[in-house]
């Protein structure tokens, strides 16, 4: 099993969770953050005062996926949050020891 971290744009969420429904998947946790990479931010004026916007909107994204569903996972989320513009976001895939369903006592990909 993998886990999949994907940060987007929040306005890309819609097109994401479509595009992992389309290919089967249909669990996540979807997180709202503040971060900010090679956009370094923005310059905002408020009340006459200029201030430095560091922390732009972002959506995480994580969910955990079979190990053969990773790759269709990793296309359909980075081709869903494509905009081809700064700021598109990451995607980051790390390996899942185990996973527990809780109300069955489920373990393995069957959890997932």
């Amino acid at each position: 099993m993998k886990k999949i971290e994907a940060i987007i744009k929040p306005f890309k969420l819609d097109d994401v969770k479509e595009a992992l429904h389309d290919i089967g998947l249909s669990g996540m946790t979807v997180i709202d953050a503040r971060g900010f990479g090679r956009q370094k931010g923005h310059t905002e004026l408020y009340r006459g005062a200029e201030y430095v916007v560091d922390f732009l909107p972002k959506i995480k994204i994580e969910l955990v996926v079979s190990d053969h569903q990773v790759e269709k996972a990793l296309t359909a989320i980075k081709d869903a949050s494509h905009s081809n513009r700064i700021g598109d976001g990451k995607i980051f895939i790390s390996p899942v020891e185990n996973a527990v369903r809780i109300r069955t006592g489920e373990t393995g990909d069957l959890a997932v």
